[in-house]
């Protein structure tokens, strides 16, 4: 049986619904379901917060009686094992739905066809694919760490018509305008963490937090830094904000791991490369922590090695109306180019004007 109009209209719906966990659900995907009945939608939901019911249990509540027979649109595979919540296509059965449509397969290789299965073995009718680039976009994070063992990995930039991040004498406040600045809010809403070196947490003293209220709920993305030897001063900001500050080292020096920990930071060493963490083992920790979307604000040091890397999945730039001059710091410190054809290419995918700057995104193209 294929898709109809209505399949990919009611689908639509359940991504809008998805999209209400976007700053919250972490490290979950974000899933909405809408169960409908007669052509008439019964029962929505989705998944709020991890722990919490997921979007199929919150849409079959309302339903109640009416889920028999019915139909349940869900942007991702149902799950079909226990985890802190009862499989969800347990609870599907159980209502007596007739049919199943989702978007995408769940990459989880514990769910991994697993749902549908279940599901069709009870004599549900199972479809699939349906807006399945749209929701997998929605969870590109989930998607990247299940299938790449590292969260997908964003570098935000506000930088001046010459491409310049801060003056040379490091000066870098404001280059973009405020409503540039209440934007990046939403970006860190959306990641489950933040990643820094340590010459900005010396430089600026950020508190990389989210200040935003009109977001609703959030979850603070934890605080990453990148710090060989420790230097971090311990009465920083970031490691006195709400939520978790962690710092990668190579070599953690007793009295200096001490006093950090000691201030509420959580001090990892990692291997050495170059003379730096390990940047590969940094993000393959950080998955295992459940880490989905790791938003950078750093400089061209961290920024160009990420790049050197290839580890850089995503570039979203404020470009501000002004410029700053050749001397300034640019926006990635990378090693030299052997060639033309080793240069990382990426897509512009969105552009848009935020007041007076335009941001730009752009995502990496693969070779």
């Amino acid at each position: 049986m294929s898709a109809s109009a209505a399949d990919f209209a009611f689908m639509a719906r359940a991504l809008q619904l998805a999209r209400r966990g976007l700053y919250s659900a972490h490290p979950n995907p974000r899933v909405g379901c809408v169960i409908v009945a007669g052509g008439q939608v019964v029962g929505e939901g989705w998944h709020a917060r991890t722990g919490g019911p997921h979007a199929e249990v919150t849409a079959l509540q309302p339903a109640g009686a009416a889920a028999r027979g019915a139909t349940a649109y869900v942007t991702l595979e149902p799950c079909s094992h226990h985890g802190r919540t009862p499989p969800c296509t347990d609870a599907l059965i159980a209502a007596g739905v007739a049919r199943v449509v989702y978007a995408v397969s769940d990459p989880n290789p514990r769910v991994a066809g697993d749902g549908a299965r279940t599901l069709e073995a009870a004599g549900i009718a199972v479809e699939s694919g349906v807006l399945a680039a749209e929701a997998r976009a929605l969870n590109i994070g989930f998607f990247t760490r299940m299938e790449r063992g590292r969260p997908y990995l964003r570098s935000k930039f506000a930088a001046s018509l010459d491409g310049r991040t801060a003056l040379a004498t490091g000066a870098s406040r404001w280059i973009s305008g405020e409503a540039s600045r209440h934007d990046v809010q939403a970006l860190r809403a959306r990641s489950s963490a933040i990643l820094t070196g340590v010459g900005t947490v010396i430089a600026d003293d950020p508190a990389l937090t989210v200040r935003r209220s009109d977001l609703g709920d959030v979850l603070q993305p934890a605080r990453i830094v990148l710090d060989s030897g420790l230097r971090t001063p311990p009465a920083v900001r970031l490691i006195r904000q709400p939520g978790e500050t962690r710092i990668f080292c190579t070599r953690a020096p007793p009295e200096r791991r001490s006093a950090l920990e000691a201030a509420g930071a959580l001090v990892e060493e990692v291997a050495d490369r170059e003379g730096h963490p390990d940047l590969a083992a940094v993000l393959e920790r950080l998955a295992e922590l459940g880490c989905n979307e790791l938003l950078v604000e750093a400089g061209p040091g961290v920024n160009g090695a990420l790049l050197d890397a290839g580890l850089v999945d995503e570039i979203v730039l404020y470009l501000a109306p002004h410029v700053l001059g050749a001397d300034g710091f640019g926006m990635f410190a990378t090693k030299p180019l052997p060639e033309m054809a080793a240069r990382p290419e990426f897509e512009l995918t969105d552009l848009r004007r935020i007041g007076s700057d335009c941001r730009l995104t752009f995502a990496r193209r693969e070779r």
